[in-house]
């Protein structure tokens, strides 16, 4: 078998931490890097900016864009800075080069700057995967404060439109825009509604920005995952809801990140998806169905 899916528990550990959540922290730690994916140079000589690609599926993303041949840089917050080293060391593992970018995504400046950065350090710009997010869990949709909710948007939402346009500067014809969205964005939660609102709003995008770079050859798809072991989960649920975490997806467990990953590869490769933009790809374990 070339995966190692037997490993994977469907179980874990009640756990609680403050957001964002720090993957050195969870118990147990997510897959990242499966040794059995081989990279082929589908991103050879390419260079790929990962908002929130200290940890969880950011930081899989980067391990396995670095292993098909691009050069790195991650934004992340300046608490995960212990998980940033870590993804740094994966990235080199993998002899690409990965630069971090620590900062607050909410504000427009930093926005422009992590685009900058990138650019000043590698010269170009191929790929950007607009991945960083927050979620709060709420049962009572009457508790959700008006500081709440700006604050899912401003994270989820801003950050999208504000590095995509300092991006599309240096973006040219066969570059690829990917965002991460949610199967929350297409089946809703009863306890994460604002969350949802906002990766609502990402589909949309995804599919309006598609439409509208398409004569400029940039292409532009997401990805929606469905229950993914990253910090986010301890960093915003109950404990017990941790505890049984994806255990209502067909395949009765969480997903993890390694297991999101290649459809980033997939979608961000000239070689395997030229003629696929306006698309999601939906890691989610069925849980469509459940």
């Amino acid at each position: 078998m070339s995966s190692r899916v037997d490993e994977y528990p469907t179980e874990f550990p009640p756990q609680v931490q403050d957001l964002p959540g720090q993957q050195n922290k969870m118990s147990p730690e997510p897959f990242y890097d499966n040794p059995h994916y081989k990279g082929s140079d589908k991103l050879k000589d390419r260079v790929a900016l990962i908002t929130g690609g200290d940890s969880g599926i950011g930081r899989s993303v980067a391990v396995f864009f670095a292993r098909e041949g691009a050069d790195i840089a991650i934004v992340y917050l300046p608490e995960e800075e212990k998980d940033a080293q870590e993804t740094k060391k994966a990235v080199e593992k993998e002899g690409k080069k990965c630069l971090l970018l620590s900062g607050d995504l909410r504000g427009k400046k930093f926005c422009e700057e992590v685009v900058e950065k990138t650019i000043k350090e590698y010269g170009k710009l191929d790929v950007l995967v607009n991945h960083a997010g927050k979620q709060y869990y709420e049962d009572d949709f009457e508790n959700i404060s008006e500081e709440h909710l700006i604050d899912t948007f401003r994270t989820n939402v801003y950050p999208y439109f504000w590095v995509t346009q300092a991006a599309l500067k240096h973006l040219k014809k066969g570059s690829s825009i990917i965002f991460t969205n949610s199967i929350n964005s297409y089946k809703g939660n009863d306890h994460l509604i604002d969350y949802s609102a906002t990766k609502g709003a990402g589909t949309a995008l995804t599919m309006s920005l598609a439409q509208n770079l398409a004569e400029k050859g940039i292409r532009v798809n997401a990805v929606a995952p469905g229950p993914i072991w990253t910090p986010l989960i301890p960093g915003s649920f109950p404990a017990d809801k941790v505890k049984i975490f994806g255990q209502n997806s067909l395949m009765e467990r969480a997903g993890q990140p390694e297991e999101c990953a290649p459809a980033y590869v997939f979608l961000a490769s000239n070689q395997c998806s030229s003629y696929i933009t306006g698309q999601t790809i939906h890691p989610n374990g069925g849980k469509w169905f459940q």
